[in-house]
């Protein structure tokens, strides 16, 4: 089935340039065929692919150079609303943006860079209006100011402390005149003092995170270690090493983001919906963009930022991918894969080289089905990511990729300090459609239950009851996936744990015996979000400390308000996939 896929999309890749509608079932709730219905959507088939150049997002030294050195630097970041070019031939969109300034703010925003080691201060400002542009459903867990829209930024990967980690109800309004619960500065302050690699920040306030990502808060932050990177010699330089931020929209005749306002269950939640998928594939604020290159090697740093999109890419020329990180964290050594799968919120760190191509053009495709891994196949309009137009002319490239990376150390299960087990649930009306999703059958709200201590790894178990994928992501921890098995009678198991939550009294141990599924080499080492496999228990070992050092963190990670773990699924963390999480000294 795989092959015959990948047939099909070679076959879009040789077609015309011009989108056609595509025939998706009706389980995709914002699919292509909505337009169809008068719901006064951009129709997609008048829009040309590939007529947009590739942006390269503002850079922003999170550093000032004193004497040729690095030193602290404080950062103002705004959010504001504008309007934003997606496509050439599509009208202007009103977005929220983050920026230096309103003129100069970005969908996605500025790539922020820092030196490890050297502090960086960020005061996010928020200047959005009073009202939202996107519906939102007060029925969820959801931050209600009495005017304005609540924001709070997460720097997705980092290791930081609890009070700068964008806590869900640490929000705020325009000028900080609301704050949530948990609000306690203003500034916020990025030690950068983790291993070198790929993050990302992103609004997390509660119950908006879906909506407020969608309208456009989110953007790029890569921490760089000079001394252990500049040896490696990857290729390197604004051109030859870029971030591309790919995440998928669906627009209305006007330009504005088209947002479902009806829910699933509309009796219990008006507006909510369990995912959203766009039928426009965004690479860098620009639907299906073209990037001109040199046969020579690039690398790029890819984030999937959807709300709830998969996306399994490959090259419709049979050119590869040489996998040289996972979210924040360097691999060992070098992998070549033809294939790439990223959840939402997942990071590739990739080399590409363009000189082995045997064509002079290239696209990128997809070919996840969506919501994944049972949902409706791709189709012209989202199997296509972006095109590669590739210099005829061979040159010099003295960048490489060598055998050896960074090496960290490798996860030590017999000094796990305790075990325990995650459940995810997806719970349902009387008309079998998604009201809520718990992770341990718990709200967010209840009392915390896991409390690690500083300095100590965990083995956690996670067991996956739901139909849905989840890419599970742990604030501060950072973890290595150990191994993957199918649970064997899975309704029998999934009735005992609806009716008591204890996989020990359900004796998972005699469930999940079923076939196992390896961890891809490429995901091997450190991460800090993975794909849950549905009908699986996947065991992960979670390090509360430094990888590349045995160093305390320069921060008390006991200090209020903690952390959180949750699906990155935006519509299910929002409604309510997410737990605190509690470390103690």
């Amino acid at each position: 089935m795989e092959m015959f896929w990948f047939l099909l999309l070679l076959s879009f890749a040789a077609a015309s340039s011009i989108i056609t509608p595509s025939g998706a079932t009706s389980s995709d709730i914002n699919s292509t065929t909505a337009w169809r219905r008068g719901d006064n959507l951009k129709d997609p088939k008048i829009l040309r692919m590939f007529v947009d150049e590739l942006p390269t997002m503002p850079r922003v030294r999170g550093y000032h150079l004193k004497d040729g050195l690095p030193v602290s630097k404080k950062l103002k970041i705004g959010m504001f609303l504008k309007k934003w070019k997606f496509h050439k031939d599509l009208p202007p969109t009103k977005v929220f943006a983050f920026g230096v300034s309103k003129r100069r703010a970005t969908v996605p925003g500025p790539t922020i860079e820092a030196i490890h080691g050297v502090d960086t201060y960020v005061k996010w400002q928020n200047h959005l209006p009073e009202k939202h542009l996107l519906p939102w459903d007060p029925t969820i867990p959801t931050a209600k100011p009495k005017k304005g829209v609540p924001t709070v930024t997460h720097l997705h990967g980092g290791i930081i402390e609890p009070q700068s980690d964008g806590h869900s109800n640490a929000w705020f309004t325009a000028g900080f005149k609301e704050t949530g619960p948990t609000f306690s500065k203003r500034t916020y302050r990025y030690n950068n003092h983790q291993q070198p690699g790929n993050l990302w920040y992103h609004d997390h306030a509660m119950g908006l995170t879906r909506v407020n990502i969608l309208a456009g808060l989110f953007g790029s932050y890569i921490i760089r270690h000079p001394e252990i990177e500049d040896p490696l010699q990857l290729p390197s330089g604004h051109t030859y090493d870029q971030t591309l931020v790919i995440f998928d929209r669906m627009f209305n005749v006007d330009g504005s983001i088209y947002m479902n306002k009806t829910g699933d269950n509309p009796s219990i939640h008006p507006q909510w919906q369990p995912e959203y998928f766009g039928n426009m594939i965004i690479v860098n604020g620009k639907a299906w963009p073209k990037m001109s290159v040199r046969r020579r090697k690039y690398r790029f740093r890819i984030l999937n930022a959807s709300n709830a999109r998969f996306f399994r890419m490959l090259f419709s020329n049979g050119l590869r991918f040489i996998h040289i990180g996972s979210d924040s964290a360097y691999n060992k050594r070098p992998v070549v894969v033809d294939k790439l799968l990223l959840a939402p919120s997942e990071i590739a760190d990739v080399v590409v080289d363009f000189s082995t191509s045997p064509s002079d053009e290239v696209i990128l495709l997809n070919d996840a089905p969506y919501p994944f891994p049972g949902g409706d196949p791709v189709d012209q309009v989202n199997g296509k990511i972006m095109k590669f137009l590739i210099n005829k002319k061979h040159e010099v490239d003295k960048s490489h990729v060598p055998q050896r990376l960074i090496e960290y150390p490798v996860a030590d299960v017999s000094g796990a300090s305790r075990t325990r087990y995650i459940a995810m649930y997806e719970y349902t009306s009387s008309i079998d459609e998604p009201t809520h999703l718990y992770l341990n059958g718990k709200s967010y709200d209840e009392k915390v239950t896991e409390i690690p201590k500083i300095g100590t790894s965990e083995i956690w178990y996670v067991i996956n009851l739901t139909e849905d994928n989840h890419p599970l992501h742990i604030h501060l921890g950072l973890f290595t996936v150990l191994d993957r098995k199918e649970i064997v009678n899975l309704d029998e198991f999934k009735e005992c744990m609806t009716k008591n939550n204890d996989p020990i009294k359900c004796e998972v141990s005699k469930y999940a015996i079923g076939r196992g599924i390896g961890v891809p080499r490429h995901e091997q080492g450190w991460k800090n979000a993975f794909k849950m496999q549905p009908g699986f228990m996947t065991e992960i070992l979670v390090r509360f400390s430094h990888i590349h050092s045995n160093e305390s963190y320069p921060f008390d990670a006991s200090a209020e308000p903690g952390y959180v773990y949750h699906c990155h699924i935006l519509d299910h963390e929002d409604n309510a996939m997410m737990r605190p999480l509690k470390l103690v000294a």
